[in-house]
């Protein structure tokens, strides 16, 4: 007996058949959406925040306003929560003419104009001003104890009163994503971002861990010496739909969400497997590889030692960083990018030391575009074929094999309770 699995894969999906025996299950996040759909949630939020007075009754009619918001690799559906915001600051008898909304690219590429219009919203585009950050264009804010050099966005920096959006999900090494994150690393510069993900080698840094978090900590007191008046975080299902909202504090408020997400995303497993099937999740989590390794790290934990992991991620945009790239292809041993990162931190070459540390204990298949699936990486074996990557696991694995399937690998988080 068999069993058929249709898994997201950029906007589609892979399909593919397994034998019924072995099979420990399908484990998906359980994201069931609050009542009365997605505006409510939203307004609901809004209309009850925590830890600050509603938005309305914050800002100042003459104040210039920020608003941060994810760029198309994130699943924040910026087109969604905009209108109720400009609402509010309207109520507030706040100008259009003075709100901008800053696209939070961390280090990833601008967006386009037409990527931009697409993300806010036709509506929104022609309201309100709508930029890419520039990480290069930065004011220095000062140094976090951790000795991270704070540097911001000059707009961020210099607006009357900042609002930051996003959604949160399970963050391999800051936790989750969403809260201060927009802020720092999210409108930062190359040195600060760098400076801040410098401590995801330490043991705390880890996935659904906040308090205790170096990564964290220390981006949450960046963001605080630039100063975020107000969130609206969401949490999204794989269709990008909300189904849960959180307003206000920006430490508060997403601390209460984040709590939310655990609830919904943990996902828990009798024992380890022999094989871990794992798609990223679809567009825009496998735009690229950059994204998609975040799925690999959280579903790696569940495959035993010598076992296999293979990751479905389409990656039409390639791997979505040069560094990363330059390591990926390097020539070097897994060991060796480790033994590099240890002695140097480098944005980019972290996320090839990431994937080969798990290549350590498992085989990595990565199932993927044409547009990488000739390329030889650092602990993956990479290929356009999901036949012939099972093939590849039967050949290591024998026929009789325990094996779990993850659909949205970057918003689950499977731990093993024995």
């Amino acid at each position: 007996m068999t069993l058929t699995f249709r898994l997201p894969y950029g906007k589609g999906e892979r399909e593919v058949t397994l034998p019924k025996r072995g099979w420990i299950g399908t484990f998906l996040p359980n994201k069931a959406a609050g009542a009365g759909g997605e505006d409510q949630l939203l307004w609901d939020a809004l209309e009850n925040p925590i830890g600050t007075a509603r938005l309305r009754d914050l800002v100042g009619r003459d104040q210039r306003v920020v608003i941060v918001t994810s760029d198309m690799t994130r699943p924040c559906p910026n087109h969604k929560l905009l209108p109720p915001v400009l609402q509010e600051l309207e109520e507030a008898g706040v100008s259009m003419d003075h709100v901008t909304v800053v696209i939070a690219l961390g280090l990833h590429r601008p967006m386009t104009e037409a990527e931009l219009r697409e993300s806010v919203g036709a509506e929104v585009y022609e309201k309100v001003r709508v930029i890419n950050h520039d990480a290069e264009d930065v004011v220095y804010v000062g140094t976090t104890a951790r000795g991270t050099t704070v540097e911001v966005f000059r707009e961020v920096v210099e607006a009357d009163f900042r609002i930051c959006m996003s959604n949160v999900e399970f963050h391999y090494f800051a936790g989750y994503s969403g809260g201060a994150k927009a802020v720092v690393p999210g409108t930062a510069s190359a040195r600060t971002v760098t400076e801040n993900h410098s401590h995801m080698v330490k043991d705390t840094a880890v996935a659904a861990l906040l308090d205790g978090n170096p990564v964290r900590e220390d981006l949450e007191e960046a963001a605080a010496m630039v100063g975020v008046d107000f969130i609206l975080n969401v949490i999204v299902d794989e269709h990008q739909r909300i189904v849960d909202a959180a307003a206000g504090d920006v430490v508060l408020a997403h601390r209460e969400l984040a709590k939310r997400l655990a609830r919904e995303g943990l996902v828990e497993l009798p024992r380890k497997v022999d094989l871990a099937l794992v798609s990223a999740g679809g567009d825009p989590k496998d735009i690229n590889l950059y994204q998609a390794q975040k799925a690999l790290d959280n579903c790696a934990g569940v495959v035993r030692p010598g076992g296999v992991l293979i990751l479905l991620a389409e990656c039409g945009e390639g791997y979505g960083s040069k560094v990363f790239q330059e390591w990926m292809i390097s020539d070097k041993t897994p060991q060796e990018l480790l033994d590099d990162l240890k002695r140097q931190f480098v944005l980019g070459g972290h996320k090839a030391a990431a994937i080969s540390k798990v290549s350590t204990w498992a085989e990595i298949i990565l199932v993927t575009s044409p547009v990488l699936a000739e390329e030889k990486m650092v602990g993956m074996t990479v290929t356009n074929s999901l036949e012939l990557a099972l093939q590849r696991a039967q050949a290591i694995l024998g026929s009789d094999f325990a094996y779990a399937v993850f659909p949205l690998g970057a918003s689950t988080l499977p731990k093993v309770v024995n």
